[in-house]
């Protein structure tokens, strides 16, 4: 971690006081997964002057407490105030000029002119990679009139193999894809160069939103609103460390920077999707940190014909059966712990409902006791009984989400005929799938009402599970379909 980087709390973070366990120290809860650490009361008062926004310190304990807790996702990188002495100098930073920008495309014209005309104020290179379209010379004089160089692909191979394509002729410390479909801003660049101030750091993505071209809410359809609202490649608005099991599991493809030092060679040979995915969980299982930055924000042209747009949703879902093969254990349409299981299916299952309900308070109540014995030896009696009733009361709860979540996008072709052939199930299976929907319009309160913002999500699910199981047919191997109970994986975290 370099010295004199500043770093912010992830909202959820919460330094807690250790009382006279700790003789001082502190404990720090927060990241994705939870993580609970104790703090000395030296790392508490490091950790308390960090949030503040005091510098991390020139000593290898400050800055390797600090490096876990940005891969933890307790905290993230805050550049906001670097200066030019000391630390991470300005004479470290990148500029425009040190970055290559690789623009794939085949056949959409338009959409490549606007991309182009967004990159006027970039000083580093652009190349624009023709992967096979039907008219190269009219790719070759967009280009040509922005001043990019062309280069182009004797065979379509997707957008994995043209960014490859792209990366092998760049020779700037870092490359920017970017998919022709979207309109850089002026700046946009600002807030994703500094992160590579820290040496650690492979890939930072932008927050990915719609291009409205001037249109109010009123002048668009409906899937326009929705995609405005929910794309699958706006990951929101928070900022966070990106592998399998983190918050922010994935970035898209769709405009991504990257150290070309991490690159290797690209993306992998032969996805046509998911390759995006596959490259970003490569990169953090290497050992390189991806970041998502929110304050960069790169305008996207959304597909909003409904046609279309329910083809690439069930394209998406196609690649959950390659991913689990090449990481195994990272996509599964559910993770979640025995106790929860088990009260979920007491609630559930056992009749009558008040005795089922009973019965699932029973379980909560017995994992939330045990959690606090084990938390009490890191934190103490006074701080343990409330953080495992949050963590363990609360986590049960918090599941109807994933849950909902599940069997409206993956196990919607069984849970649905279940459900009609069961009467007692209808409600149960139609309450959970209902709800992740509702949840979703009340934070995001969208220009949407609720009834079609649900029905969209619903569509949105539904075209994508259709995917997911197309996908695992055709690989003949279902192991997307199948969710983790239990402890999860290690996974890919950075480090490990």
């Amino acid at each position: 971690m370099p010295a004199g980087l500043r770093v912010r709390p992830d909202p959820a973070t919460r330094l807690l006081p250790g009382g006279t366990r700790l003789a001082g120290g502190a404990v720090l809860v927060g990241g994705s997964p939870v993580r609970v650490l104790r703090l000395t009361a030296a790392g508490a008062r490091q950790v308390a002057g960090w949030l503040q926004g005091v510098p991390v310190a020139d000593s290898v304990s400050a800055r390797t407490l600090a490096r876990r807790l940005l891969d933890a996702g307790i905290a993230h990188p805050d550049f906001s105030e670097i200066t030019a002495r000391g630390g991470v100098a300005a004479g470290g930073a990148l500029v425009p000029a040190d970055v290559t920008v690789v623009v794939p495309v085949r056949d959409r014209h338009d959409e490549l002119a606007r991309c182009l005309g967004g990159l006027r104020e970039t000083t580093g290179k652009v190349i624009v990679v023709d992967d096979y379209s039907a008219d190269p010379a009219a790719i070759a004089a967009i280009a040509a009139r922005a001043g990019a160089r062309v280069i182009r692909r004797p065979v379509n191979g997707g957008p994995g193999a043209a960014r490859n394509t792209g990366l092998a002729a760049a020779t700037t410390p870092v490359v920017a894809f970017l998919d022709s479909d979207c309109v850089p801003a002026p700046g946009w660049l600002d807030a994703l160069l500094p992160h590579f101030a820290d040496p650690g750091t492979g890939a930072v993505a932008p927050r990915v939103v719609p291009y409205e071209a001037g249109l109010d809410h009123a002048g668009r359809t409906w899937l326009a609103r929705y995609e405005g609202a929910s794309s699958t490649l706006d990951m929101g608005a928070r900022a966070s460390i990106v592998r399998p099991g983190a918050r922010v599991s994935y970035v898209p493809g769709a405009a991504l920077l990257v150290r070309r030092e991490a690159a290797g060679d690209g993306f992998q040979a032969g996805m046509h999707v998911g390759e995006d995915v596959d490259f970003v969980w490569r990169l953090a299982a290497a050992g390189w940190r991806v970041r998502y930055e929110p304050a960069a924000v790169m305008a996207h042209q959304h597909r909003v014909q409904l046609g279309a747009w329910f083809t690439r949703r069930v394209d998406y879902g196609t690649s959950a059966a390659i991913l689990e093969e090449l990481h195994p254990g990272d996509v599964r349409p559910m993770y979640a712990s025995w106790w929860t299981v088990g009260a979920w299916a007491a609630a559930l299952a056992i009749r009558p409902r008040g005795a089922g309900m009973a019965a699932a308070a029973g379980i909560t109540a017995t994992a939330t006791a045990l959690l606090a014995r084990r938390l009490a030896r890191v934190t103490g009696e006074t701080v343990a009984w409330p953080m495992a009733a949050r963590l363990a009361g609360g986590g049960t709860l918090a599941a109807a989400r994933p849950l909902g979540s599940a069997l409206s996008r993956t196990w919607w072709p069984v849970a649905i005929p279940l459900a009609a052939a069961i009467p007692r199930l209808r409600f149960p299976v139609a309450a959970l799938m209902i709800t992740p929907p509702l949840l979703d319009w009340a934070a995001r309160r969208p220009p949407l009402d609720p009834a079609r913002y649900a029905a969209a999500r619903l569509l949105d699910d539904c075209a994508y599970g259709v995917g997911v199981w197309k996908g695992c047919a055709r690989r003949r191997q279902f192991r997307a379909l199948v969710p983790v109970i239990g402890p999860r994986p290690a996974g890919t975290s950075p480090g490990r």
